[in-house]
């Protein structure tokens, strides 16, 4: 029995068992948590390593029915802890406790959604080893003043400590992506709340990137007056987390409740 890959869950089956051991043994911060969620398992070769860990207790989230079934049959002392769920929108706090890391071969066309999800759930998870498309992990590891420094970039890292692992080719999978996959690992660091209003700091980090050629004075005017500061003159991709945090204060003290 073989699962089918589906296009449109933008599944790639990784058949590469070394690359898939290399992402197993990332994980690094076992003391932190108990448990360990994978997302999209798939024919779960990620998984036959995850459960040779004896480390944390390892559960499975899966959209797609066949891959459930395949996980099932294969995998029997795992059924009690494969979910047949979206994790987008699964509640994950009825199920895992707290804290608990996230693993998986991230579907190229939700990745950025997940990785807003677990923004959501920063305060129960410590760490993130995950695959994605090569130019998004980049992305979301690359400092600031780079090209590919961006919105994942500047949300990710204030909250976890990023690291580009190792990139996999497409040959690695069934069928071969036309993109090369990079492996990256999230941490979490030490801050457990920014010092300005995070919703407001989320609003401010988008807006400026939505016009990111435009400099912060012009690209942040959809958010109102914005007191006068040397940061204004620079662009969106040359500012680190902590200049965000200035500029986010900055916007509260001139419009103290925004719409």
């Amino acid at each position: 029995m073989k699962v089918r890959a589906k296009k449109h869950l933008g599944q790639h089956f990784l058949r590469d068992l070394r690359s898939a051991e290399r992402i197993v043994d990332s994980l690094t911060g076992h003391r932190q948590y108990g448990q360990v969620l994978e997302i999209g398992p798939g024919m779960g070769v990620l998984t036959q390593y995850l459960l040779e860990k004896p480390d944390f207790t390892t559960y499975v989230i899966e959209i797609d029915t066949e891959s459930v079934a395949y996980l099932q049959t294969h995998y029997p002392a795992l059924a009690p802890r494969i979910i047949e769920a979206d994790f987008l929108r699964w509640p994950v706090a009825e199920v895992l406790e707290s804290p608990f890391a996230i693993i998986g071969n991230f579907p190229y066309n939700i990745s950025s959604q997940i990785f807003f999800r677990v923004l959501e759930l920063r305060a129960q998870v410590p760490e993130v080893v995950c695959m994605l498309q090569k130019e998004v992990a980049r992305r979301i590891a690359s400092p600031p003043g780079s090209k590919e420094y961006g919105i994942l970039s500047v949300l990710l890292q204030a909250y976890y400590d990023i690291d580009y692992l190792f990139t996999v080719p497409p040959g690695a999978f069934d069928p071969p992506p036309k993109v090369q996959s990079g492996i990256i690992r999230l941490r979490r660091n030490g801050t457990s709340q920014l010092a300005c209003e995070e919703p407001l700091f989320f609003r401010v980090v988008k807006t400026a990137f939505n016009q990111r050629r435009k400099t912060l004075r012009n690209a942040l005017k959809p958010l109102g007056e914005v007191p006068e500061h040397a940061l204004l003159d620079k662009r969106a991709e040359q500012l680190g987390v902590a200049d965000f945090v200035i500029l986010t204060n900055l916007i509260a003290s001139a419009r103290p409740v925004l719409d």
